[in-house]
């Protein structure tokens, strides 16, 4: 029963912290410091901790339906048009061929090095200083903002280019855990000029196959050889970051229309800070 609720706590965590731009991965990392799990196979915890994300992002899915989904199956949807392309909303095809761009940069490195960032940076010191770092980083394009008006304040006007460096800032993201994939994404995009709503749903698209694409990896590097239990606490923990994602996801589309993301900059230093002294590590 202890090993359900840790399961419980883990998703509520995953939920919160993957779309908030204060790094899933880090807190819980930070977490199973504190709530380890017990009797549980090796290397179970660092497939455990991103295969729940699928539960995030299939609240993505649900949420934003009607603007990710490339084929048009109503004569609504068709607009009274005919034959095969028809069927196929373009613009969308578009966004998510810009997705796909974005998605390069952290797929090579993350299949190529995966298991080495694992063992350099995957610690509750290199955290703290990811959610420090970054925490910065946001009050200070933040601020940098303010006297700028965005260049792109349409999904359609991103272009590959833009795609790319998006992508490309992902990176960062993959190598340091703490820095957010969601905070890496946006500060890129904040910084050559993206507006912020729009910043914000580019990740949460861009998060879909990125995060399908690591959970199918540490899956195959963990093996299909599940006890009954581990698919037990992958099961819970995944179906509840899906419906406490669900919330996130609403309360944070509604926060950026009317607040910028320097809060959740200040919370990364003050959790980082407490991190850093709680280890009785000294920057």
């Amino acid at each position: 029963m202890w090993e359900i609720i840790k399961a419980v706590i883990y998703g509520i965590v995953e939920g919160v912290t993957e779309w908030l731009p204060i790094s899933s991965t880090g807190h819980l990392i930070l977490v199973e410091q504190f709530l380890p799990f017990q009797g549980t196979s090796e290397g179970f915890f660092d497939m455990f901790d991103v295969v729940i994300q699928l539960g995030a992002i299939l609240a993505v899915v649900v949420l934003f339906w009607s603007q990710i989904w490339p084929f048009a199956l109503t004569k609504k949807e068709r607009g009274g048009q005919t034959g095969p392309g028809a069927w196929f909303k373009k613009d969308i095809w578009i966004l998510w061929f810009k997705i796909l761009v974005s998605c390069v940069p952290a797929a090579v490195i993350g299949i190529l090095f995966d298991d080495v960032f694992n063992a350099l940076f995957y610690n509750p010191t290199s955290v703290a200083l990811a959610l420090i770092l970054f925490g910065v980083a946001f009050i200070v394009i933040e601020n940098w903002n303010k006297s700028r008006h965005p260049k792109i304040t349409k999904l359609s006007q991103i272009t590959y280019q833009t795609a790319l460096l998006i992508g490309v800032f992902q990176v960062i993201a993959a190598v340091f855990p703490g820095t957010s994939r969601s905070g890496a994404t946006i500060v890129g995009a904040l910084l050559i000029g993206v507006s912020r709503k729009v910043a914000a749903e580019y990740t949460f698209f861009l998060a879909i196959p990125v995060m399908f694409g690591a959970s199918l990896l540490k899956v195959v590097k963990f093996g299909f050889a599940f006890t009954s239990t581990e698919l037990l606490l992958l099961g819970i923990g995944t179906v509840v970051s899906f419906a406490v994602s669900l919330f996130v996801l609403r309360f944070l589309m509604g926060y950026i229309k009317k607040h910028d993301f320097k809060v959740f900059g200040w919370y990364r230093i003050v959790l980082g800070i407490v991190v850093l002294l709680y280890f009785g590590v000294t920057v």
